[in-house]
């Protein structure tokens, strides 16, 4: 299959489509026993079941560890290639001054030199880099990349996760430290070192060349979302709208009106084209509005990482490939969850809670991202949860729907919506399901 994997479409579609649609159809119905196989011999990406990474429409079979595994054996490779041809990259840096020595340091060298072996020594410190300096190093710049006086990041309403500052340019040099920043994010990626930094959803797309859509705003900034909402679910007319196809914008100090299309401040929102208003307007906020960073950020990570082997992963996973897989206490989240319409000894809650205990590492750090928005576990445990509006603890609400339906979330309140079920068993599949699929299906309260 290796040679005619090359000539499907970017979609997975080749001219006849059947052939393809029957490959995915076969992984779909093969999922379990395929990812088993991959796991005792991840050669066979490489070789027979190639099209699984090949075919952007397999990808999604492949389980998480699985699609690293093989990401690690590819970035392996080129670092072996880099370190052949250019030996270390040794840096001397000063400890106060880290981020700047780094900064400096990066962008006199080209990219290929950067993916050499990393060998960091701090200036006056006795110590060999055996790997817990270059870790330290790592640790020190994904806590200064967000660091407000260099006005690179802003954090979104509940400040867990960053994404670029449309007002960045306060500071002149600010594209070149994106590209530095995104050749960090890239090189703490190839060499294998996590960094405690969580951006926005609509970044991690950004990075996969993803388009964002109109629901990644909920995390950026929840109370415009809302309103957006609002628009999509009722007559404009009805709630007393007027709106044009252009959008304000405050930024130091002043304010001014920009179009979303040509002449958009003289061309009235209507009924029939309000959902394309919405969609521009995400556009503008997550895109448009910090072009220039994004580029300068992806040029940057693009250096290191290249876009054919991270397209692998889904917006989810990328997360958990920059940041690593949580450790997730569900005693502590258990401690500090409150119910609506339950009570903790509701035969439903102990269902769930049985089935919190049975899943997998990769699954509960799916359901974190699923109901909070994202994987990061807060540093004093889950009394500390943060939400839109300061600390929100997990809670779990009582839905009178239909008996079996799908259950949501809410991450702005780290809510989660739990219907009535008829069995641990119908719970627990209806969990998964939503923990994979629901992975786009935020609701909003």
């Amino acid at each position: 299959s290796s040679s005619s994997s090359e000539t499907f479409d970017a979609d997975g579609t080749d001219d006849t489509g059947t052939g393809n649609n029957r490959l995915v159809q076969f992984v779909a119905d093969n999922k379990v026993l395929l990812n088993a196989l991959l796991r005792s011999n991840q050669n066979l990406l490489e070789k027979g079941l190639k099209s699984m990474v090949k075919m952007p429409k397999c990808r999604p079979f492949l389980d998480f560890d699985v699609k690293r595994q093989w990401f690690k054996t590819q970035v392996r490779r080129l670092r072996q290639q880099a370190n052949r041809r250019h030996g270390s990259l040794r840096l001397n840096l000063r400890r106060k001054y880290v981020f700047e020595d780094s900064f400096h340091a990066f962008n006199h060298r080209s990219a290929e030199e950067l993916r050499g072996r990393l060998q960091i020594t701090f200036v006056d410190e006795e110590g060999v880099d055996a790997g817990g300096l270059s870790r330290e190093f790592f640790a020190i710049l994904a806590k200064e990349m967000f660091n407000p006086n260099y006005a690179l990041f802003m954090s979104t309403e509940d400040g867990c996760t960053f994404q670029p500052n449309p007002n960045s340019s306060i500071n002149i040099d600010h594209l070149r430290y994106f590209r530095f920043v995104g050749r960090i994010v890239g090189k703490a990626v190839v060499d294998g070192f996590l960094l405690d930094a969580h951006f926005t959803r609509s970044l991690y797309k950004h990075m996969l060349g993803i388009k964002p859509t109109h629901n990644d705003m909920q995390a950026i900034d929840p109370d415009y979302y809302k309103n957006l909402q609002m628009i999509l679910q009722h007559n404009l007319e009805d709630i007393g709208l007027e709106l044009t196809f252009s959008t304000e914008d405050h930024s130091f100090g002043r304010s001014r009106t920009i179009d979303l299309i040509p002449n958009g401040r003289n061309i009235i929102v209507t009924e029939q084209r309000k959902e394309e208003y919405v969609n521009l307007v995400c556009q503008h906020r997550m895109t448009t509005a910090i072009e220039k960073q994004i580029k300068a950020y992806l040029e940057g990570f693009h250096d290191m990482v290249d876009s054919d082997l991270i397209s692998i992963f889904n917006a989810k996973e990328l997360e958990l490939l920059i940041s690593g897989m949580p450790d997730i206490d569900i005693d502590d989240l258990k401690r500090n969850t409150n119910y609506n319409g339950y009570r903790p000894a509701d035969r439903e809650i102990e269902w769930f809670w049985s089935i919190m205990f049975s899943l997998s590492r990769s699954e509960k750090a799916a359901f974190l991202q699923f109901v909070t928005g994202s994987a990061k576990v807060p540093l004093a445990g889950f009394s500390e949860l943060q939400g839109m509006r300061g600390v929100q603890q997990f809670s779990i609400n009582k839905v009178n729907g239909p008996q079996g339906a799908l259950m949501s979330a809410h991450t702005c309140f780290n809510a989660l919506d739990l219907p009535v079920y008829k069995s641990e068993e119908e719970m627990k599949e209806k969990l998964l399901y939503a923990i994979s699929e629901g992975a786009g299906g935020f609701l909003f309260a």
